[in-house]
């Protein structure tokens, strides 16, 4: 065999090794911006000689080579642009809070006629209950007011839906309310136990509530004046050995809110302010409070809840007036201390009365003059 022979032979084992190598060196390549292989020269060396000198002429391939590896590269970086906008855009979780009044008027324009097929308004009572009720009852709700009580109840008849944008708002909303968040979290998921449902689904424990379990909890989240109630309350349910599932509670304490409803128990309240909504959420909003008072308090656990639930259930239903009564002292009291903490702080950091402190003269017991004998004095 020639000498030309071997180097042929030479030449294509070279060549077969560097289609290999090609060929197992395409992956990363494609995972590479091309911007990025041209600044790390890696573009350059296919145009670069074996002794690492440029060729002197460019021919009108490689010049045309050049044109359409530019070309790809303005495709590949709008492509990549619009790829990390749509990214950004579903990681960031830009779904916009929702307030209880917005959530609320969707619900008034919705069709619940099959909802409203399965509500009862009221408690059905026979014999001598019906009677006794009658007699010393609490007054019947006006008629005016009964429509307002059936959207209530008929909210409460309403399933979490998947496919309803309000529904997946207000989930949203308690989530980030509650934790901090910033970001939209995954329908379902171990971070809704964390919230204190009991499993990766919050719709399958408003089975006795209906969406109205949710609507209070949103309510109780996005109301000023409630929100530092909610985040005790749900600190409270954090506590390592007094913990609760927090928004399992929540849910048992609109079941008692609807059951008072029924019961007629909040007719009284519900004719002196003319609305039901309004009176439902403050009494589920003090009832909530008085379990939380009751469980800090009293130290209770896990193992109490059942029996400290029934206690506050009977209580909130025998004395409503005082129950809400009760909230609205304690949130004057919250509020008035929220202000002097503000007007403290604010104080403290003035320097305009750092400075009238400053100027303050006190006069000490030893500075009164001492009272002569004989002087007068009033008695």
């Amino acid at each position: 065999m020639s000498r030309k022979d071997l180097l042929d032979m030479d030449k294509c084992v070279k060549d077969s090794h560097q289609t290999e190598d090609y060929k197992s060196f395409l992956p990363a390549f494609k995972s590479v911006p091309i911007s990025v292989l041209k600044q790390n020269g890696l573009l350059q060396a296919l145009v670069t000689s074996e002794d690492g000198q440029k060729e002197a002429e460019i021919s009108e391939d490689v010049l045309q080579a050049q044109e359409e590896w530019e070309a790809v590269e303005n495709v590949q970086a709008g492509l990549l642009s619009e790829t990390k906008t749509g990214l950004l855009e579903n990681l960031a979780g830009h779904t916009p809070l929702i307030s209880f009044n917005e959530a609320l008027q969707y619900f008034q324009t919705a069709d619940l006629s099959e909802c409203r097929k399965r509500i009862q308004p009221t408690v059905h009572r026979t014999g001598l209950s019906a009677i006794t009720h009658f007699l010393f009852g609490p007054p019947r709700l006006h008629r005016e007011l009964q429509e307002e009580r059936d959207l209530a109840l008929a909210i409460a008849q309403c399933a979490l839906d998947n496919n309803q944008k309000v529904h997946m708002r207000v989930l949203q909303t308690i989530y980030k309310k509650l934790t901090g968040s910033t970001f939209d979290c995954p329908r379902y998921g171990a971070h809704w136990e964390q919230l204190g449902f009991q499993g990766f689904d919050p719709g399958t424990d408003l089975r006795g509530t209906g969406f109205l379990g949710l609507m209070h909890t949103l309510y109780l989240v996005m109301n000023t004046q409630t929100l530092p109630l909610a985040h005790d309350i749900f600190r409270l349910s954090q506590h390592q050995t007094q913990n609760f599932p927090f928004c399992v509670m929540s849910i048992n304490i609109t079941r008692i809110a609807i059951q008072a409803l029924r019961e007629e128990c909040l007719s009284r309240e519900c004719n002196r302010r003319q609305q039901v909504v309004g009176v439902l959420n403050d009494f589920y909003v003090a009832t909530f409070l008085r379990l939380y008072q009751i469980w800090k308090m009293q130290n209770k656990t896990i193992k109490d809840s059942g029996f400290t639930l029934k206690e506050v259930e009977t209580f909130a239903k025998k004395n409503p007036k005082q129950l809400l009564r009760s909230l609205e002292m304690y949130l004057v009291e919250h509020h008035n201390i929220a202000t002097l903490d503000k007007w403290s702080l604010h104080s403290s950091s003035s320097p305009d009365l750092q400075s009238q402190k400053k100027d303050l003269k006190f006069t000490g017991v030893c500075d009164f003059k001492p009272r002569l004998e004989g002087e007068a004095r009033l008695v």
